[in-house]
């Protein structure tokens, strides 16, 4: 085997989509653990998602993050919410043209008729949520003023274009695997 094919890196072609809750780490736990049994360098993957639970999003952002494998995240729709961090764990990230990114606050709706001190515990999950996540945000992208303003109390919304301005993404570009190759559900 020559040297410059034993460097070559083994790569495969991954969807993923759904809310991101529970049952999506548990597949992502369990693909990676096939990933890295099969030796794959490289994981090429589709992210579709509205989001779902923070505290599932920041488990699969830390584990895809420090995963020995690396991972290349793609959106060629929609990734919204708490799936936005989940896709900054990429280490290279591109977006389709016509892709859109949704990012916010945390938020919950309280039962009726709670008490204070039920709602203080809601509060403060909230806003520890929304520094973790806004921390991981920071890392990886640069807003405009008016974007974090619009953040603070709103969604925002960024196209393709920009995202790359905002650092999201490396560049605009659509996810295509080569031919013949395997494609994957996560």
């Amino acid at each position: 085997m020559s040297e410059e094919h034993s460097q070559q890196k083994s790569e495969a072609w991954f969807t993923l989509s759904g809310d991101v809750n529970s049952d999506m780490v548990h597949r992502v736990f369990e693909a990676v653990a096939a990933m890295t049994e099969d030796g794959l360098d490289v994981a090429h993957v589709l992210v579709q998602s509205n989001g779902g639970y923070v505290s599932d999003g920041l488990c699969l952002y830390n584990f895809l993050a420090n995963s020995p494998v690396e991972f290349i995240m793609y959106n060629g729709g929609a990734v919204a919410s708490i799936a936005v961090i989940v896709y900054l764990a990429g280490s290279r990230r591109y977006a389709s043209d016509t892709a859109r990114f949704m990012v916010h606050k945390s938020h919950a709706t309280a039962s009726p008729g709670a008490r204070p001190d039920a709602l203080n515990i809601i509060v403060e999950g909230l806003r520890a949520d929304d520094a973790r996540t806004e921390a991981i945000l920071r890392k990886h992208i640069e807003l405009a003023p008016a974007q974090w303003a619009i953040h603070q109390y709103s969604d925002l919304h960024l196209n393709a274009r920009d995202a790359r301005l905002a650092g999201m993404i490396d560049e605009v570009g659509d996810f295509r695997p080569p031919k013949g190759a395997r494609l994957s559900n996560i």
